[in-house]
């Protein structure tokens, strides 16, 4: 990140912080308080914990219950196809601050936003292009999660 976008990031987190408390998330409960002690929910620091909360984390419009794009819904169906369904899903749309906040922090310029154990995955694309080519199963296997695919190959191959 260059000094001149740095420093502005830091300035807008110095006004971010003077705002009111907004709950960070739909899905992530008791997350409005994050807000207190490090920042408002766009600073580096609150990202870093969201990213950091849970082993799979998707930045979203909407939740997972009713998401409001296109692609949102894509990650969330590719998500459910491998069985994953113990994942924070955190609505942009609720809080524009975190908007803005997970892509200065990720450096990537859309949403959804997908992270595995903390590390940023990447968008829609990059999602469906791991499931595609098995990527994924073997990311999800490296966070003990068994993707539900394996099993339904299993089923298939029985037939």
């Amino acid at each position: 990140m260059s000094g001149v976008v740095r420093a502005a990031w830091r300035l807008g987190a110095a006004a971010v912080r003077g705002r009111a408390e907004r709950p960070l998330s739909q899905t992530a409960a008791g997350s409005g308080g994050a807000e207190g002690d490090g920042g408002g929910s766009g600073s580096r620091e609150a990202v870093e914990r969201l990213v950091r909360e849970h082993p799979v984390v998707v930045f979203m419009k909407g939740s997972p219950a009713q998401p409001l794009c296109g692609f949102s819904n894509a990650v969330v169906q590719i998500l459910r196809l491998h069985g994953v369904e113990d994942y924070r899903a955190h609505d942009v749309l609720q809080d524009p601050d975190l908007r803005q906040g997970i892509k200065n922090y990720s450096n990537w310029p859309t949403i959804p936003q997908v992270y595995l154990n903390g590390e940023f995955v990447g968008g829609c694309d990059i999602l469906l292009q791991m499931h595609q080519n098995g990527d994924l199963v073997e990311e999800l296997k490296k966070l003990g999660i068994r993707s539900a695919l394996l099993d339904a190959e299993k089923d298939q191959d029985k037939k």
